[in-house]
């Protein structure tokens, strides 16, 4: 007999074991021990109790397999029908997070939390303020454990949209992280979103690959200016060419504003190898746009020939489809 079937506090629920297809050819072999906990959460639930001791069994079982999520909505339910503090519940979910850093329903229950109180603090905004600062404070942590996290950066998004983090310290933090990892995508793709979906400075429902209007020159030329910056670092960084790629679409300008930025990355090209000299791959894609752009496709064609040719032959057949695309 396991701890559940002899402890006091349980006698009154009969378990529900699982039920096994008749004729299988395989069962699963569960402990003995996960085996009783969950026949005692399938009693609970079938029952619809929402206790204490039903959120302390909603912990074990999440201690032994913090990827179910069935049980981690029942957690919730108890949650919000205990009225467990929202401090108290994200104390106990940041313990489990850090053990457990690629868990999806970690961040789908804290996502939860905040939809169910955000209607009690958001009266408050310095309620607001202290939540945010201390959600921010903990993501931190989460990502310094993996700075590309998914699901971190994901919840991260949703924060900002929720708590309208739209501030210099959340806009300095991508700069952090970029600084650290300048190939991390992911602090990219953070610092365009919340750079372009500020409602103070973009249009609500404005795509991320059309121009905006509404976005300010200053903060265009801000952000060619930051995305220029750290590619001359290094050259070779897609997530920075990229960056810069959608930040000329937001301002609704023209590739060939930079042009002569990229130019210096490709120098002499098809001019034989020993005046061809390229810094980056990524110069030479982005420059055969601007050729195209300007409508000069023979040379257009010429930069996407090097790249298939010499600079990045493993994406040969790639560039000799984006040649196709210029007739």
């Amino acid at each position: 007999m396991g701890p559940y079937a002899t402890d006091p506090e349980w006698d009154d629920v009969v378990p529900i074991p699982a039920e096994e297809p008749t004729g299988a050819l395989a069962t699963i072999a569960y402990p003995e021990d996960y085996a009783e906990v969950m026949s005692y959460l399938r009693a609970v639930m079938v029952g619809e109790e929402y206790s204490p001791r039903c959120l302390r069994l909603t912990e074990h079982v999440i201690s032994m397999n913090p990827a179910h999520y069935t049980v981690w909505l029942y957690r919730f339910k108890i949650v919000e029908a205990l009225g467990i503090p929202l401090v108290d519940e994200i104390e106990w979910l940041n313990a489990v997070s850090l053990e457990h850093i690629k868990n999806y329903q970690i961040w789908h229950h804290r996502q939860l939390l905040l939809d169910h109180y955000y209607e009690d603090i958001k009266a408050t905004p310095d309620d607001v303020k202290r939540f945010g600062r201390s959600e921010t404070e903990f993501l931190e942590r989460m990502l310094a454990e993996d700075s590309k996290n998914y699901h971190v950066w994901s919840y991260r998004q949703y924060l900002v949209r929720k708590l309208g983090l739209w501030n210099l310290s959340e806009l300095l933090s991508t700069q952090n992280w970029i600084e650290e990892d300048v190939r991390n995508n992911s602090a990219w793709s953070h610092r365009f979103f919340h750079v372009f979906n500020n409602p103070a400075t973009s249009t609500d429902g404005s795509h991320a690959t059309e121009h905006d209007p509404k976005v300010p020159a200053e903060i265009i030329d801000r952000e060619v200016k930051y995305a220029e910056e750290k590619t001359l670092l290094e050259p070779q960084n897609q997530a920075a060419w990229n960056y810069l790629r959608g930040v000329l679409v937001k301002g609704g300008r023209k590739f060939e504003s930079a042009e002569a930025f990229a130019a210096q990355f490709a120098e002499g090209v098809g001019e034989g190898d020993e005046k061809e000299k390229v810094r980056s791959s990524h110069a030479l894609d982005f420059l055969a746009e601007v050729f195209a752009e300007k409508g000069q496709k023979a040379e257009a064609a010429k930069y996407l020939d090097r790249l298939a040719e010499k600079w990045d032959p493993i994406r040969a057949g790639y560039w000799r489809y984006r040649k196709l695309q210029l007739e």
